[in-house]
């Protein structure tokens, strides 16, 4: 049976969750479980990053590891269980500064609600070489922390050279027999304490001025290899037609981006949510979820630069969701799920 609701303009949700993550599912399964009734978007990538890891090992209750995609459905199937409803929507503007608070979707549709959970996370930038499209999460990673634990006598290479690929490459020499920086210029962006401690570890090696063009492999084998370009003043892939690019071939078995990620957030940048300078959301301070408007509560990857896994968006998920029904049932804000938005503008005028 399927769980897709379809959106009506005129109904006034107590609850609606953006993003069908591991976050956004944990937020569905404890909103609904108080009987709030949540509609969860669906957005451009249903289910996160986490559809595209083959094999968690890391997430507690399951000592054999399971499937990325599976721990997704199941989640999914245990929020509609309580009552969840789903539908495929892309946030793209919201309007705060009002109760109830108005989505408007790329399909045209608005839905309104009183509490917003926010869990769209963020979404790790690839770097648009051959093979990548088919071989994420069958050997290529954007998270060693996720997949380290799976290449353990590997050679391995880290595309990146801020602190983010600092950091995947002294991870992954724990578990590697190499790893390989490759960075398209001659120097580190990242902080001089990470560069140091890269620089200064045994395993760690570094290729300067070049780029990773293709991923050699397959599903069935995973990641068997890789051409490098290099030019020597760099960014060689702008200069592949110049002919004075040097190709190389490496056998590897796996190969980590680490290049950043981008929070979704865009629907967010015009509203009275706080964003930092790469854009994930603000949460006030303590153990709290909460944003600078009330009513608004961040979860998962969207509000967390730092850890980025799936056991902590879960966490995130279901303070978020604690939060939003205490904050609910203060303001005795509860009412029928789905009540017409003119039935509570009537209901209002007759307060006052």
């Amino acid at each position: 049976m399927s769980t897709d609701t379809p959106v009506t303009e005129t109904a006034v949700r107590d609850v609606v969750i953006v993003g069908s993550g591991v976050a956004g599912l944990s937020a569905a399964v404890y909103t609904a479980r108080a009987d709030l009734e949540p509609l969860v978007l669906e957005g451009p990538e249903p289910g996160g990053q986490l559809t595209l890891t083959t094999e968690v090992e890391n997430y507690l209750g399951f000592p054999e590891g399971i499937g990325g995609m599976e721990l997704i459905q199941n989640g999914k199937e245990q929020a509609t269980r309580f009552g969840a409803e789903f539908t495929h929507g892309t946030v793209e503007t919201t309007t705060l500064e009002e109760q109830p608070f108005a989505l408007e979707l790329a399909s045209g549709e608005t839905i309104r609600t009183r509490a917003l959970i926010v869990a769209t996370g963020a979404s790790a930038r690839w770097v648009g070489a051959d093979g990548e499209d088919e071989l994420m999460g069958y050997g290529l990673s954007t998270c060693a922390t996720c997949d380290g634990a799976f290449h353990r006598g590997d050679d391995v290479l880290v595309i990146g050279g801020g602190d983010s690929a600092m950091e995947e490459a002294l991870f992954l020499a724990k578990f590697a027999d190499s790893v390989t920086v490759v960075h398209r210029r001659d120097e580190l962006r990242a902080s001089d304490i990470m560069a140091k401690r890269a620089r200064d570890h045994d395993a760690i090696e570094f290729r300067w001025n070049t780029e990773l063009f293709e991923i050699h492999g397959s599903q069935a084998d995973g990641v068997t290899g890789a051409t490098l370009v290099r030019h020597p003043d760099g960014h060689p892939t702008a200069k592949l037609e110049s002919g004075e690019v040097d190709r190389e071939t490496v056998d590897v078995g796996g190969i980590f981006y680490g290049v950043g990620h981008v929070p979704n957030t865009e629907f967010l940048a015009e509203t009275a949510v706080e964003l930092d300078d790469a854009g994930y959301i603000r949460t006030e301070p303590g153990m709290t979820t909460e944003t600078a408007v009330e009513g608004v509560f961040g979860a998962g990857d969207v509000m967390d630069p730092d850890y980025r896994q799936a056991i902590t968006a879960a966490g995130t998920g279901s303070m978020a969701a604690l939060d939003a029904e205490e904050w609910l049932e203060t303001r005795n804000a509860v009412a029928p799920a789905a009540q017409p938005v003119v039935e509570a503008e009537a209901e209002a005028e007759a307060d006052d």
